[in-house]
């Protein structure tokens, strides 16, 4: 009975620490936050962690097999694509990446939850294509990370490709 308590308040300590990545300054922020029309021929992805379980866990976040960043709660990434192309976006997960196809359409922005959920050993990562106005709403309360490091742990030949619909909740 000991032990059984003794694991369960591990993984909830382990669960409910915090972590932290570099991020840009509050203008940076702030003008990401704008949602202007991305550049001629581009889409943009608003990709997003709000606050909740596993705020000790940082994720890596993949486009196209590119490293955007490693994600920590009440963060966000911005990046622009192609537009009219379909784009993988990932994240790691517990044993595999899951991922996300997005069809970009040129000129419109994306927003995609990243969220944690209860793995066998640690928590696990997935991702979501939300509403605008969800996503509008999530971002306005967060700030932008900085880009470009990950943990190098994204090995796409591992797991098939899902597709994930819009939640408007």
């Amino acid at each position: 009975m000991i032990n059984k308590l003794v694991i369960v308040a591990a993984i909830m300590a382990l669960m409910t620490g915090c972590a932290s990545v570099p991020m840009e300054s509050p203008e940076v922020s702030n003008k990401a936050k704008e949602f202007n029309t991305p550049s001629e021929g581009m889409a943009g992805l608003y990709i997003y962690r709000p606050s909740g379980l596993g705020a000790a866990l940082m994720k890596d976040i993949w486009v196209d097999e590119k490293c955007v960043g490693q994600s920590a709660q009440n963060v966000f990434f911005y990046e622009e694509v192609l537009g009219g192309v379909e784009h993988k976006v990932s994240t790691e997960s517990e044993f595999s990446p899951n991922d996300l196809f997005i069809n970009a359409e040129s000129g419109e922005n994306y927003f995609i939850e990243q969220f944690i959920k209860m793995g066998v050993f640690v928590g696990g990562a997935d991702l979501r294509h939300v509403s605008e106005a969800q996503g509008k709403h999530h971002i306005a309360k967060l700030g932008l990370a900085k880009k470009g490091s990950c943990s190098g742990s994204y090995h796409p030949e591992k797991k098939p490709v899902k597709n994930s619909s819009m939640r408007d909740d």
